[in-house]
């Protein structure tokens, strides 16, 4: 049973099961231009997707103190006021993605201390601060993807110490701070995928002792070290496709040992060191095609892998030598060791 619920705006849908005290207020889609102030006091869900609500005043949420979801999503929110939140100790999601924000209020988000999720995608969000997301201990999952990022500053995330997921990806992030991410000691996946990265600095991953995928396609990275991937030791999953990958040093990935997929398509990588996958017991997949293949001595150790390995090589008859002109196109499997030479 369905009751009907008085105090509904009048373009809305109210609706409430019976033998609950809970009403879900749906405006979705009705042409609304500020944010309803006639609310049932019960409301426990609210969908305001795609209206013309351009900014959050201070207490939009006071007479609605029982607020566990908030739907926001593509209005034209420029502003938020500070205390807009103030009060909703209950909420768990606020989406609002696709909307016109440029900066978020520092500690805007304050009494939000019960918030698991957070979307702010496809905004045009520029900066991060470090109180921005203060007290809110209880955050599993930040998603920023689609705006304006250049720079991930010193304890942006701080806050957040059980954070699981963060996206980032499909800005335009070119440097990271060495303390960018600390505090994220319960992080489980973080994409930074479609950025303009060309270097990460040495330990910023440090924190992430969680972390179990890491997504850093379609940057510019053009080389890492150890130290760059310090801290990885849970890392399953890491993601490295269409950078600007000339060379690994052969411990790169030496702390590695739970890897069971890596992909490094879509670099420039001529050789490899067979010897770096030799401690990753539980690797089942390596996507290494695309690459520019020097199939000379060098890369003895590395074909001597793929012989014995039981990873899957996707896909394997992909991987082919660029040079030298006498192994062009053929199939690194293929390939006889003592036929392997280096100009002498």
């Amino acid at each position: 049973m369905v009751q009907a619920v008085e105090g509904c705006p009048n373009v809305c849908k109210c609706s409430r099961k019976s033998g609950l005290e809970k009403t879900e207020v749906n405006c979705h889609k009705r042409g609304l231009r500020a944010f309803p102030s006639n609310l049932p006091p019960d409301a426990w869900i609210l969908k305001l997707g795609e209206n013309g609500i351009s900014d959050l005043k201070a207490n939009v949420l006071r007479l609605i103190p029982n607020i566990e979801s908030i739907n926001l999503e593509r209005n034209a929110i420029k502003s938020i006021h500070p205390q807009a939140f103030s009060g909703a100790k209950q909420l768990m999601l606020l989406n609002l993605y696709g909307n016109h924000i440029t900066n978020l209020p520092v500690k805007g988000f304050q009494d939000l201390l019960n918030l698991r999720f957070l979307m702010l995608g496809q905004n045009q969000i520029g900066i991060l601060k470090p109180d921005m997301f203060a007290r809110m201990r209880n955050l599993s999952d930040l998603d920023l993807p689609l705006n304006a990022l250049t720079t991930l500053p010193s304890n942006a995330f701080k806050h957040l110490i059980a954070l699981k997921v963060l996206d980032l990806s499909l800005n335009r992030i070119q440097k990271i701070s060495p303390k960018a991410f600390t505090g994220l000691r319960q992080l489980m996946f973080l994409n930074l995928d479609n950025n303009s990265l060309k270097t990460i600095p040495a330990g910023a991953f440090g924190p992430l002792r969680s972390l179990e995928m890491l997504v850093l396609d379609n940057n510019l990275l053009s080389t890492l070290s150890l130290s760059t991937m310090n801290g990885l030791e849970n890392l399953q999953e890491l993601y490295l496709r269409n950078n600007e990958l000339e060379h690994l040093p052969p411990d790169v990935f030496r702390n590695m040992t739970k890897l069971s997929q890596l992909a490094l398509s879509g670099n420039r990588l001529k050789t490899l060191d067979g010897n770096m996958f030799a401690h990753m017991p539980d690797l089942k997949k390596l996507h290494l095609h695309d690459n520019q293949w020097q199939c000379d001595c060098n890369i003895i150790s590395f074909v001597q892998w793929i012989g014995q390995t039981k990873a899957t090589l996707s896909p394997r008859d992909a991987l082919k030598c660029l040079s030298p002109p006498e192994h062009r196109n053929k199939s690194l499997s293929s390939l006889q060791v003592n036929k392997l030479q280096c100009p002498a």
